[in-house]
């Protein structure tokens, strides 16, 4: 039988260097049915003539303008066919056999509708990187880390989280997805723009209940920070912002009610630790995103599908409160935090 089709979709924007430096890895991959894709965001760098030039096998989608992650990924998608997305960002490096194992367990459980691999670190190779470790959790406060990575703590990959097992998302960094459940679930929320939009994703599907898994036997390397650098103004501003709508999009309604007043407490807190530590813009940041939450509250709210009879078991669900384990307890690593409960 044909291996299902794969399409690895790349969303550029302005990452030449990224594409020259990283796209050889994404060819060499050994998976035989798939297809490479950029989707160029409206670069204003040489981006598609150097794919034109050096790449002519590669397809390329050409977005009318720059809309983030999101509605990048939405716009192009809805132009490809296909059994499988696999969302990479550009600034990842692919190891030859990391298509295959994501498949192979995929296609042992349909009800498993996306999957991440391993994701260390390019920089600090034995290290798991920010952007999804090896497997997506989130506290019951809507604080997401990942099984490798609390917080700014990133562990040593010593082969401790090598079993493949659900999670609750999976890294947009490199996600593969069925394609059949992205366009059921609407895609990406678009008025996300960046930042948190694959742990919402996740979140809809198991609400529909599906399942996210990750298989660590597919490894790749992720440079990070390659659009908005840590702690850069709108980065800020988009992760606090993305984070309140996807609670209120995605919690029970009284639920919600309760948890995201408190957030906005801790919220304050950070932000003011911030200012008289000098940040001033660290506390903006975290203003206007709070500001920004009440605006889609009022008059934008959920523009994706609703389950009629939302399913209630989530993997990688941690019912604890991140922030107490990691600052208060001074509990690092996740195996710390959530054995503990």
């Amino acid at each position: 039988m044909t291996n299902p089709l794969v399409a690895i979709v790349i969303l550029n924007w302005n990452g030449r260097g990224f594409l020259e430096k990283f796209l050889p890895f994404v060819m060499a991959s050994t998976y035989s049915n798939k297809r490479v894709i950029v989707a160029d965001n409206a670069s204003t760098d040489d981006s598609v003539s150097f794919l034109k030039n050096n790449y002519p096998e590669i397809e390329i989608i050409i977005n009318p303008q720059n809309d983030g992650f999101a509605k990048g990924y939405n716009t192009a998608l809805k132009q490809v066919k296909s059994d499988y997305y696999v969302l990479l960002n550009s600034d990842v490096e692919v190891t030859p056999g990391w298509i295959e194992p994501v498949i192979k367990l995929m296609e042992s459980d349909f009800k498993i509708a996306a999957c991440q691999p391993k994701i260390l670190s390019y920089a600090e190779r034995e290290s798991f990187e920010y952007a999804g470790a090896c497997g997506g959790w989130i506290d019951k406060f809507g604080y997401p880390f990942s099984r490798g990575r609390v917080f700014e703590y990133c562990e040593k990959d010593n082969g401790q989280y090598d079993n493949a097992e659900p999670c609750f998302w999976g890294t947009g960094a490199a996600l593969f997805v069925r394609a059949s459940v992205y366009h059921e679930m609407g895609g990406l929320d678009e008025y996300f723009f960046a930042h948190q939009e694959e742990i919402d994703l996740c979140w809809r599907m198991q609400l529909f209940g599906y399942k996210i898994f990750v298989e660590p036997l597919s490894v790749v390397y992720h440079v990070g920070g390659g659009t908005l650098p840590k702690g850069d103004y709108k980065k800020v501003y988009l992760n606090f912002r993305n984070n309140h709508i996807m609670m209120a999009k995605n919690l029970p309604f009284w639920s919600a009610c309760l948890k995201i007043p408190f957030r906005f407490f801790l919220d304050a807190t950070a932000a003011y630790k911030g200012l008289f530590s000098g940040n001033a813009n660290y506390w903006l940041a975290i203003a206007k995103a709070h500001l920004g939450f009440v605006y889609w509250l009022l008059f934008v709210k959920r523009t994706t599908p609703v389950p009629a009879n939302p399913s209630k078991h989530f993997s990688g669900w941690y019912n604890g409160c991140l922030i107490w384990e990691y600052f208060i307890k001074k509990r690092r690593t996740f195996k710390e935090i959530v054995r503990y409960k």
